[in-house]
């Protein structure tokens, strides 16, 4: 980060390149990340909570620039953006000009505070870590007497590492730089929700159960969801038909293990688990199905991959002759490269991981989700979260069908996994 004129400024990172070109109203780029409470939130002390940890956070303190070349982040010292109530669909677009120049937002509904956040900041991670800060300063403001010992400040346990990771851990390609391709992906279609609204159906199960379902199989967690919603668009879209565009889930994955970083900005990568449904005589099993998927991602989540990954993004961006390409025509570049892979992927389904709270905190919060918004050729998403002994799957949906959801919960079902279903009650209205 450097500093000219007093104002602090910072480069956006390898991932981050892309969102500020393709985002729009239709495709925000947003993500959400909720806490429930214990009590009805208050509003006053949320803006007050947050007013308090934000100076502490300098990559949620940013306003997006663009230069001559790239986009950048420039300091913003305007006050926190203001704390309302849920007005909008989750994952809408954040309009800069109206929030503070801000590219996050909190709101708050009955129980819940939700932080809402453009890609371009950070990933599930930062946010996580950025909620879980602003529920603390919630819950010692909320009852002080609880919390007599607690200092206002950040947990010791919190990295603020700003470091770019792509290009620290890039490595410059030794003989022909590996080529990635793709192919067009089965797309989920149909009749669309009216009114630009965003369905959303909510399933919560214990994750005891949801092992014991996992064991049987010899999965992860992660292998048996990824596994569920890929037998679920067989089943429950193409019902049960063959096709010769396979079913590619996209999956991120969190690279900070790999590479032993804290840095609040984005650092993953998209794998794509996929499944080509043939045409033979027995329908496929969610057991085959599964067996597919499952070997498919262990392929690909390696660390050899994982650089090879990196590598080949962090080129594009370290290009000589690209850099110095005026922004205005990188950004139509990017535009007609990202809409020429928009169908080569189905759908995603990320896993933001299990959320834990200190104590005397956990007590006052029920649990936690995460929500993605919608992009090019992917109408429905899946996100997942898991705290105190639940975890929670949210579909996002602009579609009136909810045959994917129906059968992707009936199969963790059928496997023994009790699961209480919520709806936003968009579907009510279809």
């Amino acid at each position: 980060m450097s500093k000219e004129n007093n104002i602090l400024w910072d480069k956006l990172d390898n991932t981050a390149l892309l969102f500020p070109v393709i985002a729009s109203e239709n495709m925000t780029n947003v993500y959400r990340i909720s806490a429930v409470m214990t009590e009805e939130v208050d509003r006053v002390l949320l803006q007050e909570a947050l007013n308090r940890i934000l100076p502490h956070f300098s990559v949620f303190r940013m306003c997006l620039r663009a230069g001559m070349f790239w986009y950048y982040f420039e300091e913003n010292r305007k006050a926190a953006p203001q704390v309302r109530q849920e007005y909008a669909f989750p994952g809408a677009y954040i309009n800069r000009s109206q929030n503070h120049n801000y590219l996050f937002r909190v709101t708050y509904y009955g129980r819940r505070i939700n932080l809402e956040v453009f890609h371009v900041l950070t990933d599930g991670f930062g946010g996580i870590v950025f909620l879980k800060e602003l529920v603390y300063q919630y819950l010692r403001l909320k009852y002080p007497e609880e919390f007599s010992g607690e200092k206002d400040r950040i947990s010791s346990d919190v990295y603020f590492d700003k470091e770019d990771s792509y290009l620290k851990n890039y490595r410059k390609p030794v003989g022909e730089r590996k080529k990635y391709k793709s192919s067009q992906a089965v797309t989920v279609q149909g009749e669309k929700l009216s009114g630009g609204a965003l369905g959303v159906i909510q399933g919560t199960m214990r994750i005891d159960l949801l092992k014991a379902a996992c064991k049987k199989y010899g999965v992860t967690i992660n292998q048996y969801l990824v596994g569920a919603l890929t037998y679920a668009i067989y089943k429950g879209y193409l019902h049960e038909r063959g096709s010769e565009d396979p079913i590619a889930c996209c999956v991120p994955v969190n690279l900070r293990p790999y590479y032993q970083s804290h840095t609040m900005k984005n650092f993953f990568a998209m794998v794509a688990a996929e499944f080509v449904p043939e045409e033979r005589l027995e329908k496929y099993s969610f057991a085959e199905v599964l067996a597919i998927t499952t070997k498919s991602l262990k392929e690909q989540i390696t660390k050899e991959n994982l650089d090879d990954i990196i590598t080949y993004n962090v080129s594009n961006e370290q290009n000589f002759i690209l850099r110095l390409v005026p922004l205005a025509i990188k950004n139509i570049a990017i535009k007609q490269v990202y809409e020429a892979s928009r169908h080569n992927s189905t759908t995603t389904i990320t896993n933001i991981g299990n959320v834990e709270l200190r104590e005397p905190y956990r007590r006052y919060v029920e649990s936690f989700s995460c929500l993605l918004a919608m992009s090019a050729g992917q109408n429905l998403k899946a996100s997942v979260c898991s705290y105190n002994g639940m975890l929670t799957v949210n579909f996002s949906s602009i579609l009136q069908d909810t045959s994917i959801q129906k059968c992707f919960f009936q199969t963790l079902t059928a496997d023994g996994v009790e699961v209480v279903i919520q709806t936003n009650a968009v579907y009510e209205d279809h």
